[in-house]
């Protein structure tokens, strides 16, 4: 199968115009089976309530009989499941749509089949849910763009509802641009136009890719490149010698200016921009902000404080090296750091009365290592530290909850960690070897 991706990515890269008109055949049991692996097993059921395991259990016969409905246009994907989880930060709720088991194993199809076809055709400034690429890609090139570049304005801006609201119809125009397969495409429409199950009732899918389905992400990054990226790129920018640029990781995106009034042009035209596929902006949540060496120089002259702006979780800022240089700094959000520790104490409330102390250690420091591994940027160590000491003071405080007696003496405890230590911070990504070549 990877020969056969191979050959479709070669084809993609060869001829920018080329459109493919034989993709439905792929989707057969060896492609099938060979991505069944990837679906993880600790994730919800839909809707059937058929978990991977149970597939499992009769996968041959279950993946041939879904080829056999899906060769013959009998295949009705089962409507998704929604369930909603607080957003990060805030008292609102983010819907999620949770598939069948049959449903994700055929977006996983096809999301292997779309990434070899668009891979190639996606520009620089998109990160998200892409291969060799992450958030710490996108803030690596944010770090680059503030210590290399003329940045003086950025522009914050966040796209209201953007899965909830994915136009169906331009949808389908973008994957047309490289696809005229009817079959492959009547599969995403039915996909697309399964209905979401809400407490007991059927609703109708006209618009959006629900998030929490496994092609969601790449049919919105698709979807983004057509409608902002080779706008942004081929049209607003062309001819303007100011620099400017835009960093985009799925729907969270900033974009960077020189100029003032490119910063301001660029609001009032990606508005209309939107609006022409049926999105618009959240403006509460889109700003422009005055950002750059020049602005934090003018409030260090003027002893006010300088503008910062939150994106994938860090607060970016400007401030001094130590050999009293002005460069780019990266640490935890506040907020982000307030809902990390939140989590980590209702966690261990949870687990002190549920396992003993030595048994979910192993899963604490698992939490810690997943911790540093994300928010371990050069220049983050201070939060690093704060987490990692209010987790040792919140395991303290709540292993002596677990009765009305006291468990573990303070020396007991520090006599413990010096034999059984919990991992300490570390940066997992270092922006400093960069800046060291410039």
């Amino acid at each position: 199968m990877n020969n056969k991706f191979s050959q479709i990515t070669a084809k993609a890269k060869a001829c920018k115009k080329l459109k493919f008109t034989s993709l439905a055949h792929h989707i057969n049991k060896d492609l099938l089976v060979s991505v069944f692996g990837e679906l993880k097993r600790n994730k919800a059921s839909g809707i059937d309530e058929v978990t991977v395991g149970e597939y499992q259990a009769n996968l041959n016969s279950n993946i041939e009989a879904l080829v056999l409905k899906l060769k013959s246009k009998t295949y009705r994907p089962k409507p998704v499941r929604r369930v909603y989880i607080p957003k990060p930060g805030k008292n609102e709720k983010r819907a999620l749509g949770i598939p069948s088991t049959e449903d994700k194993l055929v977006q996983l199809g096809i999301k292997h089949i779309l990434e070899s076809i668009f891979e190639s055709d996606f520009l620089d400034c998109s990160h998200g849910f892409r291969p060799n690429r992450s958030c710490h890609t996108a803030v690596k090139e944010l770090d680059k763009a503030m210590m290399t570049k003329p940045v003086q304005y950025i522009v914050e801006v966040d796209i209201k509802g953007f899965f909830d609201n994915v136009s169906h119809y331009w949808l389908q125009r973008c994957l047309e641009e490289r696809i005229s397969d009817p079959n492959f495409l009547w599969i995403i429409r039915r996909l697309l136009k399964a209905g979401i199950m809400e407490e007991g009732k059927l609703i109708g899918s006209d618009q959006g890719t629900p998030q929490g389905g496994v092609a969601s992400p790449l049919l919105a990054n698709i979807y983004l490149h057509y409608v902002l990226d080779l706008w942004f790129e081929k049209k607003f920018r062309k001819g303007n010698r100011n620099y400017m640029q835009q960093i985009r990781y799925c729907d969270d995106f900033i974009v960077l200016f020189e100029s003032q009034k490119d910063a301001v042009c660029f609001l009032k035209e990606l508005k209309e921009r939107l609006a022409k596929f049926k999105l618009s902006v959240a403006e509460d949540k889109t700003r422009l902000i005055e950002f750059g060496k020049r602005a934090y120089q003018r409030c260090q002259r003027n002893g006010t404080r300088a503008s910062t702006f939150n994106f994938l979780g860090f607060t970016h800022y400007y401030g001094k090296s130590r050999k009293d240089k002005i460069i780019a700094w990266h640490k935890t959000a506040k907020e982000n750091l307030c809902r990390k520790l939140r989590a980590m104490k209702g966690w261990l409330r949870a687990m002190r009365v549920k396992a003993p102390f030595n048994e979910w250690i192993p899963i604490l420091k698992s939490k810690l290592i997943g911790h540093y591994n994300y928010f371990g940027v050069s220049g983050n160590y201070r939060c690093l530290w704060q987490y990692y000491r209010k987790t040792v003071s919140l395991i303290f405080k709540w292993v002596n909850r677990r009765s009305d007696k006291e468990s573990m003496t303070m020396s007991t405890f520090i006599n413990y960690l010096q034999f059984n230590p919990l991992p300490k911070p570390r940066i997992a990504v270092n922006f400093y070897a960069f800046r060291q070549t410039q």
